[in-house]
C-alpha cells in the first residue's frame, strides 16, 4: 500500500483506490513516534512517543487558513464494543468491522453505520461544530 504503514494493528479499508476508512486497533504501541495516516488526509493520526522525563516547550499554533471539502471523522472507542458498516464511494456496502474498547476508526470517504454490541461511547474528533442533519444524507 504503497508509503503507508501496514501492521496487524492497522487495518486500511478501500473502495478501489480510494481510502474509506482506517482501524488503528489499541494494541498499536510503537517505539517511536510514528505518523500512519498519509499527508493528503484532513486529519493526522499518529502516536507521538516520549520517554519518562520527556518535555513538549509551550507553544501555541498558528492561524493556517485551510480549505477542506467534506467530513472526516475520527472515533475512539471509549467504552464498549460495536460493528462499524462501512460503505463504498457509491453507497454500496463494502465491509463490517468489529471494534473493540480502544481502538480508533478514521472514517474517510464512503458512507458508514455503526451497531451497537455492547453500551458503547465514542469520543468523536472531526472538523466542526455539528451543524444538524443538513450535513448528513442518510441511506439504507
Amino acid at each position: 500500500m504503497d508509503d503507508r504503514i501496514s501492521t496487524p494493528d492497522i487495518e486500511w479499508f478501500k473502495d478501489g483506490e480510494q481510502i474509506i476508512a482506517l482501524v488503528i486497533r489499541t494494541t498499536f504501541l510503537p517505539d517511536r513516534t510514528t505518523f500512519i495516516t498519509p499527508d493528503f488526509f484532513y486529519q493526522q493520526a499518529g502516536c507521538v512517543v516520549y520517554p519518562a522525563g520527556g518535555h513538549i516547550a509551550a507553544h501555541d499554533h498558528k492561524p493556517i487558513e485551510r480549505h477542506l471539502v467534506g467530513t472526516s471523522e475520527t472515533l475512539i472507542v471509549r467504552r464498549g464494543r460495536c460493528i462499524a458498516h462501512l460503505f463504498g464511494i457509491q453507497r454500496q456496502p463494502l465491509t463490517d468491522v468489529t471494534l473493540e474498547q480502544g481502538d480508533i476508526i478514521v472514517l474517510v470517504s464512503g458512507g458508514h453505520g455503526f451497531t451497537m454490541l455492547e453500551d458503547t461511547i465514542f469520543l468523536e474528533i472531526k472538523q466542526g461544530p455539528y451543524t444538524g442533519l443538513v450535513e448528513k444524507e442518510r441511506f439504507e
